[in-house]
């Protein structure tokens, strides 16, 4: 690695660990290694950690331990969701086109196994309404899945409208809570959801864990066979060390959540004032500005034709990269051919536009320094970029 410091706009894609996670992790990867399932005192050390954790990630969202099932992940989590409720003679899903490739994948596969599925247009705002949902049940429906808060714009969805509209249906609600747990006030008795997926490393927990709330009375199939881990309906041995420093990750984030929050809209106040004193009129903003309607951590802009020419967007992904600034697409890049993201397309965003977008995500450790350096590598790098004439 180069000497070039690092200015890290992407915690929507991952967080660093926090070093007071990592010291409660520590034991269980060292002295405290029991296999949870067995009946000796390590396996006891170990299963009372687990159960610890469940019962406190439990009470911080307003559930019951035994409603904690954990994963691997947010992306297991929304596979199981789907997968899990959705059986008998209700083979209908209703979801969104801007929901998290973990959703829309799931959706695909379970199509070509005979279900149906009905995907909703979300607004130039990137989400869908009640109405829109309450449309689209039908006597067939077995699930509904709309994600709290959009993982590339930043957007909310009227979670608790959209429940109260499944309940008077008969339809369970599964909500894909991955960016809004830890960082937003997020109960499950308020919103009223059946199912919500969180994962860990979103809230600046360890990577490959995370939970399914599922609540009581809600049938879903085991995900994995096996063992009697998790209630009998996910086998295998559990990642410890994981789950504890999950739980205290996420103790931490409501514990300082105001801070965090407060300090996250003066950067995004921040952004967005530089980026229209620097490149007013240059660029699409996707993420609603006002406050109230998208989370804090995330604003996400497009750069439409230049003089009438497309904007080369994983050439200014890249060269923004060489010069420090780490930032997202949200877009992906298959062999060397950049494919607009998903969710601009949806929400309506000419394709050469949305091929050139970039997703700045901050965390709580970003300074108001980085935000405004950020910005003068970006403008200097578009202008570089137009200059040479590096466009599609």
């Amino acid at each position: 690695m180069s000497g070039r410091p690092v200015i890290y706009l992407d915690h929507a894609a991952t967080t660093p660990i926090d070093e007071r996670v990592l010291e409660a992790m520590r034991p269980y990867l060292t002295e405290c290694y029991g296999n949870p399932s067995s009946v000796h005192q390590l396996g006891r050390q170990a299963r009372v950690a687990i159960e610890e954790s469940r019962a406190r990630i439990a009470a911080l969202l307003g559930a019951d331990p035994s409603e904690i099932i954990f994963t691997s992940g947010g992306t297991e989590a929304d596979n199981w969701a789907l997968r899990g409720t959705l059986q008998g003679k209700r083979r209908h899903l209703v979801t969104s086109m801007a929901e998290h490739e973990a959703i829309l994948r799931t959706a695909e596969a379970l199509e070509a196994e005979g279900y149906f599925v009905t995907r909703l247009r979300p607004s130039p705002a990137g989400t869908v309404t009640a109405e829109q949902v309450a449309s689209a049940i039908t006597e067939e429906t077995g699930l509904v899945s709309i994600m709290h808060t959009n993982n590339e714009l930043g957007t909310y969805a009227p979670i608790e409208e959209i429940a109260a509209v499944c309940h008077a249906r008969g339809v369970p609600l599964h909500c894909d809570a991955v960016q809004a747990v830890g960082l937003l006030p997020v109960r499950v008795d308020t919103l009223g959801v059946d199912l919500l997926s969180a994962s860990a490393h979103k809230f600046y927990g360890p990577k490959g864990v995370g939970f399914l709330y599922v609540r009581r009375g809600i049938e879903l199939r085991p995900l994995l066979w096996g063992g009697k881990q998790e209630q009998g309906r996910r086998a295998g041995t559990e990642n410890v060390a994981a789950i504890v420093g999950m739980a205290r990750a996420l103790e931490l984030a409501i514990e300082e959540q105001a801070a965090r929050l407060a300090h996250l809209y003066r950067l995004r106040q921040r952004l967005l004032q530089r980026l229209d004193e620097a490149l007013g009129g240059r660029f699409v903003l996707n993420t609603p500005r006002d406050p109230q309607q998208a989370a804090p951590h995330v604003v996400n802009i497009a750069f439409p034709p230049q003089d009438g020419d497309p904007v080369d967007g994983e050439m200014l992904l890249l060269n923004l990269d060489l010069e420090g600034v780490c930032v997202s697409s949200g877009s992906a890049c298959t062999s060397g051919a950049l494919e607009p993201s998903h969710v601009l397309q949806a929400i309506g965003l000419p394709r050469e536009t949305a091929s050139a977008a970039i997703r700045f995500s901050m965390g709580y450790k970003n300074t108001e320094e980085e935000i405004d350096r950020a910005v003068e590598i970006l403008t200097a790098v578009l202008e570089r970029l137009l200059r040479v004439g590096l466009k599609l």
